[in-house]
């Protein structure tokens, strides 16, 4: 079985048992109690507003959401969210990882509360 032969029922249950963790508020994204202890500003920066994806008019999170359609851009977020964690073990910083997966699942909560009657209840 590949990730793309997930159900939405199979992702669901996948958040659920990961947002059972209790979660703290931190600048604009939450994080898991533990991992907050280790913030500070430089990786506050590198994870919610990193410089390489801010280098034009339009940060490139917006011109990415302009150009899908509601239902792509919540798998684009799903995925992203995914690909940090699946990899989090192999690549560069995995507490990095987590917190890039952890601003890719608040921004999905964000998009789904104010696009919630063109998305339907299905979350």
């Amino acid at each position: 079985m590949s990730i793309d032969d997930a159900t939405p029922q199979e992702w669901d249950e996948m958040n659920a048992r990961r947002n059972k963790e209790d979660t703290v508020k931190h600048g604009q994204y939450t994080l898991g109690k533990t991992y907050s202890k280790l913030i500070n500003s430089a990786m506050v920066d590198n994870i919610n507003n990193p410089k390489h994806y801010n280098q034009g008019a339009v940060e490139c999170i917006e011109a990415i959401e302009a150009m899908l359609t509601p239902d792509e851009f919540v798998g684009y977020l799903r995925g992203n969210s995914l690909k940090y964690r699946w990899r989090m073990r192999y690549k560069g910083s995995a507490i990095d990882d987590q917190h890039k997966a952890s601003w890719y699942e608040n921004k999905l909560l964000e998009y789904w509360t104010e696009n919630e009657n063109e998305l339907g209840q299905e979350g």
